[in-house]
């Protein structure tokens, strides 16, 4: 049984409307219809690499079509309602949905409407704060399985952004995997120590790796993540920088090593994975292995929504510092 739902007036989103420049809009309120439901937000988060990008109007236009979001508004350039970090409680709906806390591909909002297919339902016990890295904890989970990498395997991460970071907490739990995080900041390691790596600057990185992932989105990073592979080492490049160019040092010993560099995306499933495994299923367990309490590290602010297009151009300038940042509603 369906419940009708409230009045939803005063609904907003936040609007991308120029470079550097986003504003909060109405929201349209329609009810949910038969195989929807009413989500009331709760949190959601900023995943700094794409809207980084969307803010700064960095999106190559040859990509508008495969970046867009599920349930985006507008087109690139601009005006646009960009995101996918969303969890909220389903207000209205069908009677086994209501009250229970989900997550959805879904831009900043402060109360949406969507398919009930669209929604994953939170794990028990679960804290709906940490669920918005639930995309960020797929982009690391399938980027492993491109990599092949396995036990007893030396990999290398470059870049201690919240993706690396997940990265190497994932890697890390791979029997005895020696796992090492690679970055020019030193902040960044008591994150990388707790969640089970090493840690070492550009200068004390180590070599000879079996696998190395990329996920600092810089040339002078790539160019570090090819060093440290080892003979025929698979060199796992996240980083997607958007519109411009980048220098890939691919003299030296690039040729010589043999060394493969190859990029993980994750709008297809690993080729490893894909038989079995649909988008569905791999949203379910990166919701699952969001149960380690020691990740909350990666969420270092948060900013009310009210504030965000205020708060945005300071948490999305090049070099900000801390991590993910998230919205309270």
């Amino acid at each position: 049984m369906a419940v009708e739902a409230k009045s939803e007036d005063g609904a907003r989103a936040l609007w991308h409307i120029a470079p550097g420049r986003c504003e909060l809009r109405p929201a349209a309120n329609l009810p949910p219809g038969p195989g929807e439901a009413l989500v009331r937000m709760s949190w959601s988060a900023i995943s700094r690499g794409s809207e980084r990008l969307v803010f700064f109007g960095k999106v190559p236009e040859a990509e508008h079509a495969r970046m867009r979001a599920p349930m985006q508004e507008g087109d690139f350039p601009f005006p646009v309602k960009y995101g996918y970090c969303a969890v909220g409680v389903v207000e209205a709906g069908p009677a086994d949905w209501l009250g229970r806390s989900v997550f959805c591909l879904h831009p900043h909002q402060t109360g949406f409407v969507a398919p009930l297919e669209s929604l994953t339902p939170l794990p028990e016990g679960l804290p709906p704060r940490r669920a918005t890295l639930a995309a960020n904890m797929e982009t690391a989970l399938n980027a492993l399985w491109d990599s092949g990498a396995g036990p007893g395997d030396r990999i290398v991460v470059v870049g201690a952004g919240v993706v690396g970071l997940l990265v190497a907490w994932l890697a890390a739990s791979l029997p005895g995997a020696d796992v090492t995080v690679v970055d020019v900041e030193p902040a960044r390691e008591a994150a990388a120590l707790s969640l089970g790596a090493r840690f070492a600057p550009p200068p004390d990185a180590p070599g000879d790796a079996d696998v190395v992932f990329h996920a600092s989105a810089s040339a002078a990073g790539l160019a570090q993540a090819l060093r440290a592979g080892g003979l025929e080492a698979r060199i796992m490049e996240l980083s997607w920088y958007g519109a411009g160019e980048t220098t890939v040092a691919l003299g030296g010993a690039f040729h010589s090593r043999r060394l493969r560099l190859m990029a993980s995306q994750v709008g297809e499933i690993a080729a490893s994975r894909r038989p079995r495994w649909s988008h569905a299923r791999r949203l379910a367990k990166a919701l699952d292995l969001l149960a380690d309490p020691r990740l909350d590290a990666l969420i270092t602010g948060e900013v009310a929504f009210d504030d965000l297009p205020a708060a945005l151009p300071s948490l999305l300038a090049p070099g900000a510092a801390g991590l993910t940042s998230v919205i309270r509603y």
